[in-house]
């Protein structure tokens, strides 16, 4: 039974990618517009939606909520799915503080991190990426319970804007 567990799980969390990558986020900025779609998206940034530092990680807690999924970044101001940014150089830790939640974290074709590609990890298994590149990304969190049987993998799309360095 426990193979089988692991087996489901790995291969959920495997396929999750590919589901995000069908799908459009829809992240909003106050206005309700898309942020990413905005002409100067980094005039969003401020205080209370900025994430982390050259001195301390910007976090975010990726979690399975009883709708949905969710992703909260460690900003003064943060809220679930709500518009977050980070400076380039910023260390970004995925995690998930829930108990046995397995997540995947995609920006699509273009990546914001280094390393780039989709960030896969989990209650025990928290995941750093450093922002590289500056610009507005869209991205889709999704998280499903260890065990879990069909409709217990849920997403949620939000965006990050990387500003430049100073």
């Amino acid at each position: 039974m426990t193979i089988y567990r692991h087996f489901a799980v790995s291969l959920t969390l495997l396929s999750l990618p590919l589901v995000f990558l069908a799908n459009p986020a829809t992240a909003q900025s106050k206005n309700g517009k898309q942020a990413c779609s905005q002409p100067q998206p980094a005039q969003l940034c401020n205080t209370n939606n900025t994430c982390g530092s050259a001195f301390s990680p910007c976090v975010v807690d990726v979690k399975r909520t009883g709708d949905g999924a969710s992703s909260t970044p460690s900003s003064p101001g943060g809220k679930s799915n709500a518009l977050f940014c980070v400076a380039t150089g910023t260390k970004v830790t995925w995690k998930s503080t829930a108990k046995n939640i397995g997540f995947v974290v995609d920006t699509g074709e273009t990546s914001p991190f280094e390393p780039a590609g989709a960030i896969i990890g989990g209650s025990d298994r928290a995941v750093t990426v450093v922002a590289k590149t500056p610009g507005c990304y869209k991205y889709s969190a999704g998280a499903c319970m260890s065990g879990a049987i069909y409709g217990m993998c849920k997403e949620t799309n939000a965006e990050l804007i990387v500003v430049g360095g100073k």
